[in-house]
């Protein structure tokens, strides 16, 4: 039996079900599951039953009888949801488990399960089965490998409709869209088809593949390393500091005296605590590092992380802490762009539940710098990361499965080519739905939020044109967008608020796929635009109850600009359903973008459901 044909999952209710597997040629296959159904394997082993349409229920057992026996339990039928994309939609409750304690604590709902399809990559063929996994219950301990968002997502719909939900999680961190699309749904894309065909080649695949990564230099290992091969070492309770610089926390080093550095930088803090502390548990909560860090608590290595993007949450052993004066050391390596500590994230000690917060004045010494390097590292072939190399092993196994929607959580790795996006993104809905064979199956995806630093001048922006991508791409039958603007953070590509996502995904889900037809599907989208003297009207869909400020007394974000394309920032009202959008610098309006920025804070535009509108211009219609 395939692997997501197993104990404790969810089928798709009111639909024909899909078991299939594999056995010798010719071999009589036979199921008993509420019914009788039969079939021969084929010449080559594979065979498929469809089992008849069921309402909502469960649990049951399976029996499979070939030339063996085979028993499945604990089976319910409910709606299944694949949910793909890159790491947000990876990103498991465990990580958003400080911002949501009480979710995780309350999560006993034995009818909505998840399945976690594990990495793997191929561009040569198309595999018949996914690693293995399984079905799991969310319980306040299996939850915390469950996807926030697509756990938020499957508990509202669980709440509302009271039947059982399935995930099946098929994402892959930092992988761009067309390694999700198969081999026939980029025939017209010239570029990536081009690139396809050459993956037939095995003399090419073989030569890809034998190219390495360059040693690493012996200068830049820890052998020269000064924290660490001085008589004392730096993070050793008993080493004084010398010639040692002050740090204040958080903060970059290339802002704060270090100028052009890839390397190693230690950083020391000594700080005072009362009697008690010796008894109590403790947690350091150190927001986000960049690069690899380890951290030291009086000499003791309290934990260590080799990249940027998880939070450092490490626990500190009771009684390593100490009244009187207590040392927290961090070797801190970056091997690109500006290292240090993240601005804006939490920096603090739990000690017991109290806060210590350790912002604030650091000393620091650099304890190696690497050397340049005149070669550029050769491109190193990665699967993942090229057209078909995720469809043709974590979707492929898939398509079988009868399920009730997609869904669709990725973009962050296209943004460097932005302005392809919405075609591959169209490419990929089409796709899926060909592979699945289940007709126009709702498609739902989350618009990328806001990211990166906040501009103050209207200014062009990847992450805007790849949000027009997604926007566009609603052309699209039977497809929906949540609108997720406002749930981003500036400096964290992995936001945590995940509950306004998945619940915003599950909103598009009650009205695409569910056909709650009062439920308005998302926020504000763009409609059409018309000029009038110096003003430019603006109307939407998707306005609900009616368009509303959402925080403040004007609307915020709008910009505006004549035939020489120079944007400004405008004036805006809602008059009604639509926006009126002027500024008394541009005499002939003819163009307005709203919200056009990687990070655009401030933008304000809601409808009275609480959902934001999405991002827009009429410069490119």
């Amino acid at each position: 039996m395939p692997q997501l044909v197993g104990n404790g999952m969810v089928l798709q209710r009111d639909a024909p079900i899909n078991i299939w597997g594999w056995a010798d040629a010719g071999e009589k296959i036979t199921i008993g599951f509420r019914g009788n159904y039969h079939t021969i394997a084929d010449k080559n082993g594979r065979w498929k039953i469809v089992l008849h349409a069921m309402k909502a229920g469960g649990p049951y057992a399976m029996e499979i009888n070939a030339g063996n026996h085979i028993v499945l339990n604990d089976i319910l039928i409910g709606d299944v949801w694949f949910c793909s994309g890159q790491s947000n939609m990876v990103l498991p409750m465990e990580r958003v488990k400080e911002k949501y304690p009480d979710e995780i604590a309350s999560a006993n709902y034995p009818q909505i399960r998840n399945f976690f399809v594990k990495t793997e990559s191929d561009v040569t063929k198309i595999h018949e089965d996914v690693l293995p996994g399984k079905w799991v219950k969310a319980d306040p301990e299996n939850v915390l490998s469950f996807g926030a968002a697509s756990w938020f997502f499957a508990k509202k719909l669980y709440l509302k409709y009271h039947v059982p939900i399935g995930i099946i999680n098929s994402s892959v961190g930092g992988t761009p869209v067309q390694a999700w699309v198969s081999e026939n749904g980029l025939k017209n894309n010239v570029t990536y088809s081009h690139r396809v065909a050459r993956f037939h080649d095995g003399s090419y695949i073989d030569s890809v593949m034998k190219v390495k990564p360059e040693p690493v230099d012996p200068a830049n290992t820890e052998i020269h390393d000064k924290g660490l091969n001085g008589s004392v070492t730096w993070y050793n309770p008993a080493y004084v500091p010398d010639k040692w610089h002050h740090f204040w926390l958080p903060g970059y080093w290339a802002d704060q005296g270090i100028k052009n550095l890839n390397g190693v930088v230690w950083f020391r803090k000594e700080f005072t605590l009362p009697a008690g502390v010796e008894s109590q548990p403790a947690k350091l909560l150190f927001g986000r590092m960049i690069d690899a860090d380890q951290t030291y608590v009086n000499g003791h290595l309290v934990g260590n992380i080799t990249y940027q993007y998880p939070p450092r949450r490490y626990n500190v052993p009771v009684g390593l802490l100490k009244p009187g004066k207590n040392i927290i050391v961090i070797r801190l390596t970056n091997f690109t762009g500006k290292g240090g500590f993240v601005p804006d994230k939490s920096y603090n000690l739990n000690i017991g539940g109290q806060l210590i917060d350790l912002r604030g004045d650091w000393l620091y010494r650099v304890g190696q710098a690497f050397l340049p390097t005149d070669k550029k590292m050769a491109a190193i072939f990665s699967a993942q990361n090229e057209p078909t190399g995720l469809y043709n092993t974590m979707v492929a196994p898939a398509i079988n499965y009868t399920i009730k929607g997609l869904l669709w959580y990725q973009g962050e790795s296209n943004a460097d080519k932005a302005a392809e996006y919405g075609q591959l993104l169209k490419a990929l809905i089409t796709d899926w739905r060909q592979q699945w064979q289940q007709g126009k199956l709702p498609f739902i995806y989350a618009q990328l939020p806001n990211f990166n630093e906040v501009q103050y001048l209207p200014a062009e922006s990847n992450w805007a044109i790849l949000r027009e991508g997604q926007l566009k791409a609603l052309s699209q039958p039977n497809t929906a967008m949540a609108v997720t603007i406002d749930a981003g953070e500036w400096n964290d590509i992995h936001p945590l608020n995940k509950k306004d996502v998945g619940e915003r995904l599950a909103i598009a889900a009650e009205n695409l796929a569910y056909k709650e037809t009062g439920t308005v599907a998302s926020g504000p989208i763009y409609q059409s635009a018309l000029v009038q003297g110096n003003h430019i009207q603006i109307s939407f869909k998707n306005v609900g109850a009616g368009l509303t400020i959402h925080d403040g007394d004007e609307l915020e974000q709008f910009a505006i600009a004549g035939a020489n394309k120079k944007f400004v920032w405008a004036k805006a009202k809602i008059e009604g359903d639509k926006v009126i959008v002027w500024s008394d610098g541009v005499i002939s309006p003819l163009y307005v973008r709203y919200a056009w920025a990687d990070n655009p804070e401030g933008a304000n535009l809601y409808n009275k459901e609480g959902l934001p509108a999405s991002p827009f211009r009429t410069d490119n219609q």
